[in-house]
């Protein structure tokens, strides 16, 4: 693990080192989670170089003081472009609230990665009203709800199950909560003709948090935009079906 320290606090990633290849991908997680909801993404290091960070107050990062919504998303995305800056990384790929920090990037940051990757994202991602309500005064409830099917996961393995509940238990209660509470007041549908990278909106057929006409919309809106979708998976097809997944990643750097 390195860290690279700015706006008084530091932020944790991971650099994994490839091969020949001229690209660094660097990953953002989403909600509730850290940079080891990527651990699947490991077998890529054979053709890149990869980076995984741990946004602020997740997984080993510094906490922040910052309110959920626009405060929240631009602390995020800075901790992100530090970590860009410091790998020099060229790619950027993220997962549902991670997806809304690379948007937030691509759309009011002055950083132009030579493509992006968005997986569990939308436009706008409203939260169900109820489990706003959970995740303020009921924590484990609403750690139940996303792990139910065709949240989270589709039909995933009891032990990665498991993990996903236990790795938003350690992020909490306080930080889960704001990074929902940020997805819920993002909103950039009328923004999206202003990105000009290559991106690709991959997502899994049967997730319900995200469903796959939010990254048709996507595909549809941002100019040089892509869409693919990933059988039996749900909102983190990069957990549950891995090598499908990093194929789609694959072929989509390819053939840019």
């Amino acid at each position: 693990m390195d860290t690279v320290t700015h706006h008084g606090r530091e932020t944790a990633y991971t650099v994994t080192n490839g091969g020949e290849s001229a690209e660094t991908i660097c990953f953002v997680h989403g909600s509730g989670t850290s940079r080891e909801v990527w651990q699947f993404q490991e077998p890529l290091s054979d053709r890149y170089d990869t980076v995984s960070l741990d946004l602020s107050g997740h997984g080993e990062s510094d906490e922040i003081q910052a309110n959920a919504g626009y405060a929240a998303l631009s602390a995020y995305t800075d901790d992100l472009l530090a970590v860009v800056d410091e790998t020099d990384s060229t790619v950027l790929v993220g997962s549902s609230l991670g997806g809304a920090v690379v948007l937030h990037t691509l759309l009011e940051r002055s950083f132009d990665p030579e493509a992006a990757v968005l997986t569990g994202t939308g436009a706008r991602m409203g939260v169900l009203d109820d489990l706003l309500v959970w995740l303020e005064s009921d924590f484990e409830r609403a750690i139940e709800f996303l792990h139910g099917p065709d949240r989270l996961f589709h039909d995933p393995d009891p032990e990665l199950l498991e993990t996903s509940r236990d790795r938003m238990r350690e992020c909490g209660q306080q930080t889960t909560e704001r990074d929902f509470r940020t997805c819920h007041q993002f909103d950039v549908r009328n923004d999206l003709g202003n990105i000009d990278v290559p991106t690709l909106a991959v997502c899994g057929e049967y997730d319900q948090l995200t469903p796959p006409w939010f990254h048709e919309y996507l595909a549809d809106e941002i100019p040089n935009g892509v869409h693919a979708t990933i059988d039996d998976a749900a909102h983190l097809p990069m957990l549950e079906q891995p090598d499908t997944f990093n194929g789609q990643l694959i072929d989509f750097l390819e053939s840019r």
